[in-house]
């Protein structure tokens, strides 16, 4: 696969485009996160990207054990009682975003781009279609054949799910996204119906029989995201940025109106 060329501040701070019509992604490559922290991550960003037209972000980054439920999910869909949740100190968190139950585990990739639908003319469901287009394209790079689940947003191989596809729209730009199974423990699939499906999920370990390590799957589904964006420009940030500050700022400046 040719690589996209990548303008990268690898010290943490963010160059303006030289032109102004011209478009960056702002990456963070982050470790494990917190739903607190993503939560307050993504609400800071949204503010970058609608205060700064020619910028979009995305999230890649890991998530501690946990559950966590959309729209169309439902607790009949967790076979796990709420002691034994207790018990391996598994929290379960509801969220207004598409798509139903998911569970997290060590061994997964979370992607969550955060675009401006009204910039690039999509409605939300042409982006999750792109969405599952680009995880399609990620998984055909390793010699395995995927498709679009046709009930429900996510990504299939064969009968089991791979992927799982849950947005939001805030103020007009994504939040959430996908969720990729590389290397998780797959035995606790078999008690979660993600997304309401009684065929617990696979991963690109089960499917290839070969171990990845989630930084090296993440280099290149990065690179496939900024090629459906067909962005040239690419900032990467391995640390996030203050949460808090700009989250105040908008708050402060709203009030004053």
């Amino acid at each position: 696969m040719s690589r996209v060329p990548i303008v990268a501040d690898q010290a943490g701070g963010y160059d303006q485009p030289r032109e102004a019509a011209e478009r960056v992604l702002q990456a963070y490559l982050l470790g494990t996160v917190d739903w607190d922290t993503l939560l307050l991550l993504q609400r800071r960003l949204i503010y970058e990207v609608t205060d700064t037209p020619s910028t979009t972000a995305v999230i890649l980054c890991e998530h501690p054990p946990s559950l966590t439920i959309g729209r169309e999910g439902s607790r009949e869909h967790v076979r796990l009682d709420w002691a034994e949740l207790q018990r391996r100190g598994w929290p379960v968190r509801w969220h207004a975003r598409g798509g139903g139950v998911m569970l997290h585990l060590p061994g997964q990739l979370a992607c969550y781009p955060l675009v401006v639908l009204e910039q690039w003319g999509w409605t939300p469901a042409a982006y999750v279609q792109r969405l599952q287009s680009c995880l399609i394209t990620f998984l055909h790079s390793y010699g395995l054949t995927a498709t679009a689940d046709p009930c429900r947003p996510g990504v299939r191989i064969g009968q089991r799910r791979i992927a799982h596809i849950g947005v939001a729209v805030r103020y007009g730009v994504t939040c959430f996204g996908a969720v990729l199974n590389v290397d998780p423990d797959l035995r606790l699939f078999h008690r979660v119906h993600c997304d309401g499906d009684e065929q617990p999920m696979t991963s690109l370990q089960r499917e290839i029989g070969s171990r990845f390590r989630v930084s090296g799957v993440r280099q290149r589904l990065l690179e496939l995201l900024q090629q459906e964006l067909q962005i040239e420009r690419l900032s990467i940030f391995h640390t996030p940025p203050d949460l808090m500050s700009r989250v105040r700022n908008h708050a402060t400046a709203s009030r004053s109106r």
